[in-house]
């Protein structure tokens, strides 16, 4: 039985126990002034009727005519005359009557007042004496309209008792649901402070609570702030603090290779003549204007979504930038930064080269690096500042303009023209943790099945996605079913979806009425949730009480801000490929992965690896805590 529950018990229970002890002593006092008030009734009128018939010079016929007399009033139960020796000279008894309360409540409270009694005289002589009875039905009948009074003034003040008793109640429910749900929330991986209640047991109480959640997040950020410097030492560059090559080198492979890949644009950029520069102004000079013209390139970075700026040797610079953009803008924009910084450093002289390229999911990244490395080199044999921009070879068939792209989508929505692939998630003992299924969509019965990143950018912009998730969630669903044996299926959700709060609730409709729900794992990049993080958190929310798992993908490309998911309640985590890649050659990686798992198994999360290409990759996860991986190197079999 909850305390709650307990305590309206403990209140019904003593406030019936008082009623009925106030009823039960209120109506004996009741009932001994009534006796009380009988008794003196009954001898006062012994005495008054003694007295009469003392001073008429009584004989038995007198006697008896008065008494009659008085008896026929119906006020009394007996009047009895006897003589000096004890003989009955008159008597009258009424008989058994109704009186003016129930019969119950006469057996339980029965009134027996004392009859009066009195000497009645002739002259000096004692004629007899007379014993005088009064009927109680009045006595009743007053008795049982006081009771009723009674219980209902106590029902009234039960009432009143009872609302102050539940504003009371409520005034404690509150604070300590709030307590409650604190402690709830810390059992989900949820960090939150309350306020401190008034009442002073509750305040202590949320006191102790906060303090521990303060604790906690004080250790978690210190922890994550720490395993940031480990990232940046392993990934970064020391002197521009952009990404260094190796790093550069895992995304551009990832973006090639991902199934969810969009295709990007890759600038290679040079600082022209840094070898004389250097010469020429010194060391710490010359870092000043490397650290300046790689400050551009950090601007340009924080320009697109999930871009990245870095470092690949001393003069050189690269900038990949995800999706479709207005390549040729961009790039005449960062050639007019570059030299504009440079040219204070080195006046009258080229100071920068650039050479860019957009590329599809499925090319070689030795071939994207070769064409944009050779427009840099046109460049710069030409001897002056410019950009040169290679056009490489992919994605001819498919739609060029927007209405195009719009009508295909739809109708692959209307055919059903949809499916998910399935990729394995396993433990590192072989065991199936769940499937992770892409969305893939062909624009005719006999067209081919295009990955998500050719159709996802343009859906994106037209405001498709909502479609294709629902529609991919549904699908999970229908799979799930076919396969009760299935420990789970993981689909992804796109940002520019769950920003929306129709879709959240569309969403939450289509789970509600699914059965296999609870085996469902919805997953949410980590750059879409950060960008739209308000709505990211709602649908955390939203979803937490349907029993599907949440979690994100290519997580740990903006680890610094890690600490704004510790309140949300997520199941885990899918670490991106980019920090995989070569992980048994990378001390720096091992380390900084070793700690992240540390961390999020600290709060309840699961880790699990994206991209695993080779059997080393994948024996090192175990050693720095992973639970699972995902990649070419599972094998499709478990």
């Amino acid at each position: 039985m909850s305390m709650y529950r307990q305590l309206w018990l403990a209140i019904v229970v003593s406030t019936l126990l008082a009623m009925g002890g106030s009823l039960l002593a209120s109506l004996l006092s009741a009932r001994g002034y009534l006796e009380s008030q009988l008794t003196i009734k009954n001898n006062d009128n012994a005495t008054a009727l003694a007295l009469s018939l003392s001073q008429s010079s009584p004989d038995p016929v007198k006697v008896d005519l008065v008494v009659a007399s008085l008896f026929d009033r119906g006020h009394y139960a007996l009047i009895r005359v006897a003589d000096p020796m004890g003989g009955v000279m008159v008597e009258r008894v009424a008989p058994e009557g109704d009186v003016d309360a129930p019969a119950w409540f006469v057996r339980l409270l029965p009134i027996r007042a004392r009859a009066g009694e009195a000497q009645i005289s002739s002259g000096w002589q004692q004629f007899g004496t007379v014993r005088l009875l009064s009927h109680s039905r009045f006595a009743y009948g007053a008795l049982w309209k006081s009771a009723n009074q009674m219980v209902l003034a106590l029902a009234l003040s039960g009432l009143i008792g009872g609302y102050l008793g539940s504003l009371v109640l409520k005034r404690l429910r509150k604070p300590l649901n709030a307590v409650i749900e604190q402690a709830n929330a810390i059992s989900k991986r949820r960090f939150v402070t309350i306020a401190e209640p008034v009442v002073p047991e509750l305040k202590q109480l949320a006191a102790a609570m906060n303090a521990t959640v303060t604790r906690l997040k004080s250790m978690f950020e210190e922890e994550a702030s720490r395993l940031e410097l480990v990232r940046q030492e392993a990934n970064c560059d020391a002197l521009t603090g952009l990404a260094n090559r190796s790093y550069f080198l895992a995304r551009l492979r990832d973006a090639t290779t991902a199934e969810d890949s969009v295709g990007q644009s890759v600038i290679l950029g040079r600082f022209a003549h840094l070898a004389d520069v250097n010469t020429k102004l010194g060391r710490v000079d010359t870092d000043v204007a490397v650290r300046a013209f790689a400050g551009v390139f950090c601007d340009a970075q924080r320009q697109y979504p999930d871009a990245l700026a870095a470092r690949l040797n001393g003069a050189d610079f690269a900038l990949l930038i995800p999706g479709v953009i207005d390549l040729e803008d961009a790039v005449h924009e960062l050639l007019q930064k570059l030299t504009s910084v440079a040219s204070a450093f080195v006046p009258g002289r080229a100071t920068t080269w650039l050479g860019a390229g957009h590329f599809s999911h499925g090319m070689e990244v030795d071939a994207i690096l070769s064409q944009v490395d050779a427009a840099l080199a046109s460049v710069e044999a030409a001897g002056h500042n410019g950009v040169r921009i290679v056009q490489m070879q992919g994605g001819d068939h498919l739609p060029k303009s927007g209405k195009e792209w719009a009508a295909l989508i739809h109708r692959a929505l209307e055919q059903r023209w949809l499916r998910l692939v399935s990729f394995p998630v396993a433990s590192h003992d072989g065991r199936l943790i769940h499937r992770e299924c892409p969305l893939r969509l062909m624009f005719d019965e006999q067209g081919e099945w295009l990955p998500a990143g050719v159709f996802w950018p343009v859906a994106e912009r037209l405001g498709l996605t909502s479609n294709l998730d629902l529609a991919a969630v549904s699908l999970g669903l229908d799979e799930i079913d076919r396969q009760p044996e299935l420990p789970g299926l993981a689909v992804n959700l796109s940002a520019s979806s769950i920003r929306l709060p129709g879709f959240r609730s569309d969403l939450r409709k289509l789970l509600l009425r699914r059965a296999g729900t609870p085996k469902l794992w919805l997953e949410v990049s980590e750059a879409g949730a950060l960008a739209h993080f308000d709505a990211f958190t709602a649908l955390c929310h939203e979803l937490r009480d349907l029993g599907c798992q949440l979690g994100l993908e290519h997580f740990g490309r903006q680890f610094s801000e890690v600490g704004r998911l510790h309140g949300l309640g997520l199941d885990y985590l899918k670490v991106d490929a980019s920090f995989i890649r070569g992980l048994d050659a990378h001390l720096g990686n091992q380390a900084f992965l070793k700690g992240l798992a540390t961390i999020a198994h600290g709060i309840g999360l699961k880790v699990f690896a994206e991209g695993v290409t080779t059997h080393a990759e994948l024996a090192m996860l175990p050693l720095i805590g992973f639970d699972g991986a995902t990649g070419p190197a599972i094998r499709d079999g478990v």
